[in-house]
């Protein structure tokens, strides 16, 4: 029996229990008035009979109120196990393998048989510490130092900045959000097993400030007018990556603690690729944008473009943003609605994207800048290190 048979059922048997039950209160109703009508002829006799028969109604009503709760219970859970519907442009596929490419950009440079990973230039030039997080806390929550945590905090305001002169609203939003945040933009119950979980108080550690930024919506009834909405924020960003091991997670490449600025749109995607491809363009770094197929399309996302950057001394092409819509899915969990120019109530679309994530940005920054007196400083990020190179 599959899920959507499942949903099929159980809503079939939701509906009949609540006419059942909706008969049995009108028809309790109906006698209520007849016995009061009893008493004030003086019939007494006809009114405690009927009062009787409430009584069984009463008995009848409690069994089928229990049966209706169980079955909208049951119909929520397993509602919230259906991902979105793909987007009309998403091709089928089964895995990143079936990916399309739509765009690609720069020139890889050729750094020599001698080029470095970003682990072993961040050890050369002392400005992260992997193995002092390791000590302080675990694998996967590296130390910045120096001119490392210099150039990490001059991306966040470049991008913030980038962001806010495109038109976006910063905001500075909890890290840490309840239950009903993760359900609404659909992180719950899908992705509980990689969320950290703080079960005395209930709450969840964030895994990307989309979350908490698209949760200040919930529930809001919109005008047409408002539109476009458009938000941005920085955070630490929390994530258990269960599972993930092996040469392609070493380093920067993933991590379970990491600094990314998110922008939330309510309104359209295509300005929100462009704004993304403006960023890569200023920090000249080879990027390529694909368009993922459904197989690798995330749960909540009706349609998402992927951006990676190439990491010439790995060899291989590395994840720095997604930039996703979710048309209606997580508008409907949230309650996000808004009324059209005709003044009726419509569901409204949400959007995110990834403006940028830090940890893979950093590290094509340290590999494709990397020469032999030292690693250049991308241009555009001068302004705020203070410094052109790290020797």
């Amino acid at each position: 029996e599959t899920i959507i048979e499942q949903v099929l059922k159980t809503d079939e048997s939701r509906r009949a229990t609540q006419v059942s039950l909706d008969n049995i209160l009108a028809e309790s109703n109906k006698i209520s008035k007849e016995i009061g009508a009893f008493f004030k002829s003086g019939e007494v006799q006809k009114a405690h009979l009927l009062k009787e028969k409430t009584g069984q109604l009463k008995e009848q009503s409690k069994v089928l109120s229990e049966q209706l709760n169980k079955d909208v219970t049951t119909l929520q859970t397993l509602l919230f196990q259906i991902p979105n519907i793909p987007h009309i442009s998403v091709k089928a596929g089964n895995s990143e393998a079936d990916n399309e490419q739509v765009f690609s950009e720069g020139t890889i440079p050729n750094l020599g048989k001698n080029a470095l990973p970003h682990w072993e230039l961040a050890k050369k030039y002392d400005i992260i510490d992997f193995e002092l997080g390791n000590k302080i806390t675990g694998a996967g929550f590296p130390v910045y130092k120096g001119k490392g945590a210099k150039l990490q905090r001059a991306l966040i305001n470049y991008f913030l900045d980038k962001n806010t002169k495109a038109g976006y609203t910063e905001v500075q939003v909890p890290h840490l959000v309840n239950e009903a945040s993760g359900i609404a933009t659909g992180q719950l119950p899908d992705k509980e097993g990689q969320m950290y979980h703080c079960t005395e108080d209930d709450l969840y550690l964030i895994p990307t400030a989309e979350v908490p930024i698209t949760n200040m919506f919930r529930g809001n009834l919109l005008q047409e007018a408002d539109f476009p909405i458009t938000c941005t924020g920085y955070t630490p960003c929390f994530r258990r990556e269960a599972g993930s091991y092996g040469a392609h997670v070493r380093g920067l490449n993933r991590l379970h603690q990491f600094d990314k600025v998110e922008i939330v749109r309510i309104e359209h995607l295509d300005g929100m690729v462009a704004h993304i491809k403006d960023i890569l363009r200023e920090l000249k770094l080879p990027f390529r944008i694909l368009r993922l197929c459904g197989g690798d399309t995330g749960f909540t996302a009706a349609l998402t473009f992927d951006f990676e950057l190439f990491s010439t001394a790995q060899d291989r092409w590395l994840e720095i943003s997604s930039a996703s819509n979710f048309e209606t899915f997580q508008a409907n969990r949230l309650k996000l609605r808004f009324k059209n120019k005709a003044g009726k109530s419509e569901l409204a679309h949400t959007l995110n994207g990834s403006s940028l994530a830090l940890p893979r940005v950093l590290a094509g920054i340290l590999e494709n800048y990397q020469t032999p007196e030292g690693i250049k400083i991308p241009e555009v990020l001068i302004p705020y290190t203070g410094f052109s190179i790290i020797d």
